[in-house]
């Protein structure tokens, strides 16, 4: 088994749902989810002009390899509601893997630890409350270590819902 960091995001229909559905799909379809973050509110990165994303951080225990892991979470995103749009565009889910274990994997398919998550407050915020002492093995450096030296400065806050 294995431990698989993962981000999870929504900006369109019910957010805080589409995030539910997910989670359960997860846990039934790639393994165990083992921890989760606080759901965090995030102004859209990329492409600044869409609704502001929820975004949630978990770690499951998988016996998935990598590629199977990422097939797996195509088939959920799609299942959730997600239709292929613009790259950085609005979307019902995305389900990115930041880490799988300590592994260092680079193909057409797949980068891990995820290429761009040192660059993302939105992505490190939620990490670092489930795994602020995770080494990411190609920066040697603790997620905690990246959040502090992050740069970027898109507005994540703790998500509150309104009745």
């Amino acid at each position: 088994m294995t431990d698989a960091y993962l981000l999870l995001g929504s900006n369109e229909g019910n957010r805080t749902e589409n995030l539910q559905n997910a989670i359960r799909l997860l846990d039934f379809r790639c393994g165990k989810v083992v921890r989760s973050s606080g759901i965090y509110e995030s102004e859209a990165w990329g492409m600044k002009d869409q609704p502001a994303f929820l975004n949630q951080s978990l770690v499951i225990k998988t016996r998935l390899s990598p590629i199977n892991l990422l097939s797996t979470l195509k088939l959920i995103e799609r299942e959730v509601g997600r239709q292929e749009t613009i790259k950085w565009g609005p979307r019902v889910i995305d389900i990115d893997i930041l880490f799988i274990g300590d592994q260092i994997l680079e193909t057409p398919e797949l980068t891990v630890p995820h290429p761009l998550l040192q660059e993302r407050r939105f992505t490190l915020l939620p990490l670092a409350e489930i795994a602020p002492t995770l080494r990411h093995p190609k920066l040697d450096a603790t997620v905690a270590e990246l959040l502090q030296h992050c740069t970027d400065t898109g507005q994540v806050a703790p998500f509150r819902r309104t009745i």
